[in-house]
């Protein structure tokens, strides 16, 4: 477990899927991130790499050959190395193996790099292609966050998601697991979406950014604390929380790809939201969370 801290917080990183574990309050002792309760949902904050979702039948199709891909890949469930440390800031990385490679047939380097600067603490993902072919992926993060927050008594129904900019946002729809891309919709953000169970019948609910920047802020009216999650790229962002299981997280989904689409054909190359990346190439996303 890697520990980062300064006069505000401390953060744990378990070299475990780079997956972050725990923030705390050095001052109040508020623990900020779900602390993955099998009950509910048994991780804190995984990274999803190489696919983001559900492939049809857990498989996908890469020049007519055939493979197998559980939900989000498997990034989340590999060690990574710690590449590069100081007491505010970490890097992970993970490449290629022979394992990998059954799974998904190309060379790459997966960098995380971790930062904290006063109560915000920034993400970074860096793929590299060191491969003289495209390789194609997608990746996001899945941190989940108490509710509620700190000392207080209040309910998951007194929370509150606001997003920044306030407007309308282009929205997709799950049908089962897979994107029912032929029928977007929207989702008003102009007021913040005040938190129930029920919102999250049908999964997530998807804003599609387009690489837009926005914010969207997790508080509620009963004490100061709250985190806010800031985008600066991303192509959507989930908010999702267990159902029918009344969980007391949500999580707040920057994404860079997505879930199947509904009539999918498998072709991993022609994936919907899928990236390529060139040989030789650096792909970078970044997004932060403020702790209040």
């Amino acid at each position: 477990m890697i520990k980062l801290s300064n006069e505000e917080l401390t953060v744990a990183i378990n070299e475990h899927g780079a997956e972050l574990t725990s923030v705390k309050d050095v001052q109040t002792h508020v623990e900020y991130m779900w602390q993955a309760d099998k009950k509910f949902w048994g991780r804190h904050a995984p990274v999803l790499f190489p696919i983001v979702g559900r492939l049809h039948d857990d498989q996908y199709r890469y020049q007519d050959k055939t493979y197998s891909m559980t939900q989000h890949g498997f990034a989340r469930d590999q060690d990574f190395l710690v590449t590069a440390q100081t007491a505010t800031s970490v890097t992970f990385t993970l490449k290629d193996n022979d394992a990998s490679r059954i799974k998904y047939p190309f060379a790459f380097q997966l960098d995380i790099m971790f930062s904290l600067l006063g109560r915000q603490l920034s993400v970074e993902y860096r793929v590299a292609n060191p491969s003289d072919e495209p390789i194609y992926f997608s990746i996001g993060g899945h941190p989940g966050f108490n509710v509620p927050l700190g000392d207080s008594q209040g309910m998951f129904n007194d929370y509150t998601v606001a997003a920044t900019p306030a407007q309308t946002y282009s929205s997709l729809k799950l049908d089962g697991p897979f994107s029912d891309v032929d029928h977007p919709t929207t989702l008003n953000f102009e007021r913040p979406m005040k938190l129930n169970h029920d919102l999250f019948e049908h999964d997530a609910k998807i804003l599609q950014l387009n690489q837009q920047p926005a914010t969207l802020t997790l508080t509620s009216g009963l004490n100061e604390h709250g985190i806010a999650v800031t985008l600066q790229n991303a192509d959507y962002v989930g908010v999702w929380s267990p159902y029918p299981a009344k969980a007391p997280f949500v999580c707040i989904e920057p994404w860079w790809g997505i879930a199947d689409a509904v009539n999918a054909d498998g072709d991993l190359t022609k994936k919907f939201g899928i990236h390529e990346l060139y040989p030789q190439a650096m792909f970078n996303a970044d997004y932060s969370i403020e702790y209040f």
